[in-house]
């Protein structure tokens, strides 16, 4: 069949299902379960709406157990275990995790997954900050932040192929098609570089393109946040004498604190899961490797699903400290 008439059915099948779901989930309360008549009209009413909303939240609920529940569970499970052959598997308890921790690749993917989380969430709120900032005081301001934006748009992988060409390098006396390496020759080096093999400093390289990415969602959810800054405690500083730097640090940022926590909290997520990059850029080769690559090789290319299982559990375990923390923040900003 062709592709897009199987999208077309699909989304046909799709929004037309939920359309009879909904419809008939009514029809069932209010018909059949609980008829809004005779004597027990009012309590039937009361009933139905007690359950209506559970009813609709139904298909998102199962959906989620499915495809989010049940695969943490079963990694959990297959963490302890040790897939033999004949598809067979033996427990071992916590022998993938010890024999993890001892891998210099483990090692090295853990450290470079801190120095990300040290560099690219910092460095992407505060370019959002200060772009959000410097654009609000423009005429053209909108354009502006439409171009800053428009890397969202970009798959991770298309991102990476961008900047691997950004990074290309090519014999000296050869045309360089690589910016890096062409404006490096420019201002004096001696031959182009192989930047994305240079150890540590490639890792920087490799942040470059999720920072670049995550600048513009940083930008417009603080361009909101700053727009929503009551212009009464501005004046007030200007009366008192306050420069604009003063104005910035001391009366703009505190009040938006809790929206750059979010936002902050929302790229170290995003850090934290980092792979796309990694892998379409250098596949986690000289001393780039992150722990959400580390746990691909181990599950796809070594085929052990124990310990890639437990690489996965360890993602696990550090992401879900931060989503509770923003969740705890959101509703209590809500109250």
């Amino acid at each position: 069949m062709n592709p897009a008439i199987q999208a077309m059915i699909t989304m046909i099948v799709g929004i037309g299902g939920c359309i009879v779901y909904f419809y008939g989930a009514n029809l069932l309360l209010d018909k059949v379960l609980f008829p809004a008549k005779g004597p027990n009209a009012g309590r039937n009413i009361n009933r139905a709406n007690m359950i209506r909303p559970w009813l609709f939240l139904l298909p998102a609920i199962l959906a989620l157990g499915l495809y989010l529940a049940y695969p943490v569970f079963a990694t959990l499970r297959l963490s302890f275990l040790e897939r033999l052959p004949g598809n067979e598997y033996a427990f071992v308890g916590f022998e993938n995790y010890t024999k993890m921790f001892a891998e210099p690749k483990f090692t090295e993917a853990m450290i470079n997954n801190v120095l990300w989380l040290m560099v690219v969430p910092a460095a992407s709120t505060a370019l959002g900050l200060l772009v959000a900032q410097l654009t609000d005081r423009l005429p053209w301001g909108n354009v502006a932040k439409s171009i800053i934006f428009m890397p969202m748009a970009i798959s991770f992988v298309g991102a990476a192929v961008i900047f691997k060409l950004v990074y290309e390098a090519r014999p000296v006396d050869v045309a360089q098609i690589g910016i890096l390496n062409h404006l490096y020759l420019t201002f004096g080096g001696d031959e182009p570089q192989q930047w994305l093999t240079i150890p540590f400093w490639n890792n920087f390289f490799l942040m470059i393109v999720l920072i670049w990415i995550q600048t513009g969602f940083a930008m417009v959810i603080l361009s909101a946040a700053l727009r929503g800054i009551p212009e009464e405690t501005v004046e007030a500083a200007i009366i008192d004498g306050a420069n604009p730097v003063q104005i910035f640090f001391k009366i703009k940022i505190p009040q938006i604190t809790s929206t750059i926590v979010v936002v902050w909290t929302t790229i170290t997520i995003a850090t934290l899961k980092v792979f796309d990059i990694v892998f379409a850029m250098t596949n986690g080769q000289w001393e780039t490797q992150v722990l959400a690559n580390y746990m691909y090789d181990k599950l796809f290319r070594a085929h052990d699903w124990g310990m890639g299982s437990a690489a996965a559990m360890i993602i696990m375990l550090m992401v879900t400290p931060i989503l509770v923390w923003n969740v705890y923040n959101a509703r209590k900003e809500m109250r």
